[in-house]
């Protein structure tokens, strides 16, 4: 019996694993599945001290589901593991039809009263950026991701 114990948890985690990839799948598949003049927006936001917490609340809790509103898709989010930038950074990629529905989504997201609310509550207590980059990118010929 405890011979078998290896193999059942290899078995477990390969069963984790793959519900995890299917979801993750999912996510991906739903974002190549716009147009074909779609492009890709990086965006890097830095944060002072101590309010990364804060600003991942704000996405996870407000952001995330105004963006889809607006026609923004949410296709990856990620903090980097090294200092420095793991204490205050969050990258992240999002999807638009063309770079003409980016300019329109993004004028009705910061024009949306929910998202002006949200905006101030969030930084009651200071604000909770310090800067935002912004990269617009198109999948290259051989990207998984179109």
């Amino acid at each position: 019996m405890t011979a078998r114990k290896p193999f059942v948890f290899a078995g477990v985690a390969f069963i984790f694993g793959v519900g995890f990839m299917l979801g993750t799948m999912q996510g991906v598949q739903d974002a190549q599945a716009q147009s074909a003049a779609r492009v890709f927006e990086l965006r890097t936001y830095t944060t002072p001290e101590g309010k990364l917490p804060n600003l991942e609340a704000r996405f996870r809790d407000h952001t995330m589901s105004i963006f889809e509103k607006h026609g923004i898709t949410n296709v990856a989010y990620w903090t980097p593991q090294d200092e420095p930038l793991s204490a205050n950074t969050l990258v992240y990629i999002i999807a638009h039809d063309s770079r003409e529905a980016a300019t329109a989504s993004w004028a009705a997201f910061q024009a949306d009263p929910e998202w002006q609310r949200v905006s101030r509550e969030s930084q009651v207590d200071g604000r909770i950026l310090n800067g935002v980059e912004s990269v617009f990118l198109d999948p290259t010929d051989f990207s998984p991701m179109q």
